[in-house]
């Protein structure tokens, strides 16, 4: 079974990660463009005020886009570039620039797949009290509706929120936007209020589309795969991939506390117990909004751990074999988790399962024949894609894969030391060069299209 004839093939982006023009045109500030300017925070001290200048520079990439056979790209709205304070008032070169980069796709046959949220908070809004504020449901929900309104007549495809583990990390960790190290007890009223948004978002973009759209939601979290092809070791893995923890890491990272609600209508019963004593007030109204209906379901997954049963059935982490290969990042290599993730997904969620980002940092350069030629990302590209197939043939419904990224970009907290792009981008001259992986994706989508 391959790939059926209309799966997607994409590539992906964020705003503040692309752009650039932090400040320009009236747009309002974000909590990254706050948080990168202070001083040792980003590595280095970068920031994304210029990026990738993809404000200026997207005709040149849809046209690039093109020419490397990528079908979809889904990019991210930049919620303060489009109404500055968060709230109220419409920036007018704001919506031109989305509506301009929605036209553009759609004229070179690029199917646009708009996420709403990926970090970049307003600043303004922030001052309020962000997502620990209440009313952020309802500010995220009016944001949404706008979205709706002036895209939904050319974009059928719309994410709500991107990796709700991360983002609500850089209020506890420190490490990302806005920089805080808050309660348990913060975090876990600004992580229900987060899904609370996207169930808000969900409602405000369906009544205010000017046609059918699909809606999905695109969190990360820990993938198990099993050590071996059998029953006990299938089940160890399927159980670690949706265990909640103890609060032991500092963040919650698990896939069920910002899934089972979204999809299940329920947080899952061992998170409840684990962290009953910092939970708000959860009421039966609340988990009706929170599980509004979505279409499809997505995933970020970049690596997994190999998962074998103890005597007991229970999971056994397996330690990384030595010298097991690793990304520039220091990511681990594990294909299987492209074939397991997106199959223990489908069976507990019964969605469409799409992947919205997998990629590799690499130790990308431009060599002196002028190219840039990147054969472990190749590699990692074909070992990861024949296991999503694999998933296929285990009869999992995928929609689409999303390669992050489309281009070299501003990486967080690690400034632009991380290269996840298939064209490489030089940041001084904005020279964008495409990289052999490029060529071959491109070839791979030709090959599977057929």
């Amino acid at each position: 079974m391959a790939f059926k004839k209309a799966f997607v093939w994409g590539a992906a982006t964020a705003a503040y990660q692309v752009e650039g023009a932090w400040n320009a045109d009236g747009k309002g500030l974000s909590i990254w463009d706050v948080f990168s300017h202070e001083p040792n925070k980003i590595l280095e001290g970068h920031t994304g005020d210029v990026a990738c200048d993809h404000y200026h520079r997207y005709k040149e990439d849809v046209k690039l886009i093109k020419e490397l056979g990528i079908k979809a790209y889904r990019f991210s709205i930049s919620w303060p570039r489009l109404i500055p304070n968060g709230v109220g008032e419409l920036n007018p070169k704001g919506v031109e620039f989305y509506s301009n980069l929605i036209d553009e796709l759609l004229k070179n046959g690029i199917e646009p797949y708009i996420t709403l949220f990926h970090w970049d908070y307003p600043y303004e809004l922030y001052k309020k009290g962000g997502w620990l504020n209440d009313d952020s449901v309802k500010w995220f929900a009016e944001y949404a509706a706008k979205v709706s309104e002036l895209y939904s007549d050319r974009v059928k495809h719309f994410i709500t929120l991107n990796e709700p583990q991360c983002f609500i990390s850089g209020h506890f960790t420190g490490a990302h936007a806005p920089g805080l190290e808050m309660s348990y007890k913060d975090i876990f009223q600004i992580s229900h209020n987060v899904l609370k948004a996207h169930g808000a978002a969900v409602i405000a973009l369906r009544e205010n589309a000017k046609q059918p759209i699909k809606i999905g939601y695109a969190p990360t979290g820990p993938i198990g795969y099993p050590a071996r092809d059998d029953p006990a070791d299938i089940e160890a893995a399927r159980k670690f991939t949706f265990k909640c923890d103890p609060l032991s890491r500092g963040i919650i990272w698990n896939v069920s506390w910002f899934s089972d609600p979204v999809i299940l209508g329920k947080y899952p019963e061992d998170g409840l117990e684990y962290y009953k004593e910092y939970l708000p007030k959860i009421t039966e109204e609340d988990m009706k909004l929170i599980s509004q209906p979505i279409d499809f379901y997505c995933q970020n997954i970049y690596n997994g751990r190999e998962i074998a049963a103890d005597k007991n059935g229970n999971p056994y982490v397996i330690p990384h074999k030595p010298g097991l290969g690793k990304t520039a990042i220091q990511w681990p290599v594990t294909p299987e988790c492209l074939r397991w993730g997106p199959r223990f997904f489908y069976e507990r969620y019964k969605l469409p399962f799409f992947v919205t980002e997998n990629g590799m940092s690499a130790h990308d350069v431009v060599s002196l024949d002028g190219k840039v030629h990147d054969p472990n990302r190749i590699d990692f590209l074909n070992r990861y894609l024949i296991e999503l197939e694999k998933a296929t043939d285990d009869g999992v419904d995928i929609g689409g894969y999303f390669h992050w990224s489309f281009m070299d970009n501003f990486e967080w907290a690690k400034g632009y030391n991380d290269r996840f792009g298939l064209v490489y981008v030089d940041y001084e001259t904005q020279q964008r060069i495409p990289k052999d992986s490029a060529y071959w994706y491109k070839n791979w989508i030709e090959e599977h299209t057929k």
